[in-house]
């Protein structure tokens, strides 16, 4: 049997770290954002390379749902999929994976922000997903009856062995010191994008430092982290911390 983990993030949160630490287990396969295509042809944001990630991708909501829920293409017994809860502007949403195991990564947005603005000119509330990252947390605490994990990258960056145990707990998975360090460059699970979004995560081999002091924001990144903080500061109090 398969053990399906969909992991629930937003831009800029490690989400690419994080799946290069889950694709460090022997035991995992992983998926980089397989709903990205269906997103860009949907709703034509205007995102960097976003004609190519369409072409390259199956853009059929409702297909690729399917495959998610099937067998990993290599057949191995774990499949964490990275998705962007943001991307989800279709007819497919959390309800669609009832057994999966869910888990949601978030990161403060005011960090977010500052990470994004070096990456694209436009902002909207919506691009940093915190939103709809809390009702599906939502969701799935009301499916089960208990809240399913919450990672915070801050944490992940201070306490990488402790977080990622108790994660991996959590997700029925058992701990694997492996999942500390992985190779530097591209991963063959990396979408077309990784040449414009990745290049700090393929210059490294582990997680970095912890981060330092807040960023001083103006304007919209500010306007934006500001609409995100109630949302981000909910599912910080339901965080995993040691």
């Amino acid at each position: 049997m398969t053990i399906h983990i969909a992991m629930w993030s937003g831009p800029r949160n490690l989400s690419t770290a994080m799946m290069r630490s889950f694709s460090s287990r022997a035991d995992t396969f992983v998926s980089d954002e397989p709903f990205y295509g269906a997103y860009l042809k949907e709703t034509r944001d205007p995102q960097p390379m976003a004609e190519d990630v369409i072409a390259a991708m199956d853009c059929d909501w409702q297909r690729v749902a399917r495959s998610l829920r099937g067998l990993p293409p290599d057949g191995r017994p774990v499949w964490y999929q990275k998705h962007m809860t943001h991307h989800m502007e279709g007819p497919v949403s959390i309800s669609d994976f009832p057994e999966m195991r869910h888990a949601f990564l978030i990161r403060d947005p005011r960090r977010v922000a500052a990470s994004y603005a070096n990456k694209r000119t436009e902002i909207r509330p919506e691009h940093l997903g915190t939103a709809r990252q809390r009702d599906y947390f939502q969701r799935v605490a009301d499916r089960l009856g208990r809240a399913p994990p919450v990672v915070d990258s801050a944490d992940i960056l201070a306490k990488p062995a402790r977080i990622l145990n108790s994660l991996c707990e959590a997700l029925g998975l058992a701990w694997d010191p492996a999942m500390l360090g992985w190779e530097k460059g591209p991963h063959p699970q990396d979408g077309i994008w990784q040449s414009h979004w990745y290049d700090a995560v393929n210059a490294s081999t582990g997680f970095g430092e912890a981060p330092g002091p807040l960023p001083h924001l103006e304007g919209i990144y500010r306007d934006v982290a500001d609409a995100c903080m109630a949302d981000y500061e909910f599912l910080r109090r339901q965080a995993i911390t040691g």
